[in-house]
């Protein structure tokens, strides 16, 4: 499964392929683009695990950039 998300406060391009790159090492996640320019996230990850890669990839981010957020 593939969706897109819009990211909230994403600062700059350089943090936008940190989240990039963390994110794609998540267990569970095929693809994930992270578009500075359009501030959004596209993620694929299997349909039956979806959920489940989307909350720790959400987690994930309140780390890295505690300003970012994920708008599902």
């Amino acid at each position: 499964m593939r969706k897109s998300f819009k990211l909230d406060e994403i600062d700059c391009a350089n943090c936008a392929q940190k989240l990039q790159d963390a994110i794609s090492k998540v267990e569970g996640v095929e693809r994930a683009s992270v578009n500075f320019l359009t501030q959004k996230l596209t993620l694929t990850a299997a349909d039956d695990a979806f959920d489940d890669v989307l909350d720790r990839v959400v987690a994930l981010t309140a780390d890295l950039e505690p300003d970012c957020e994920i708008v599902r």
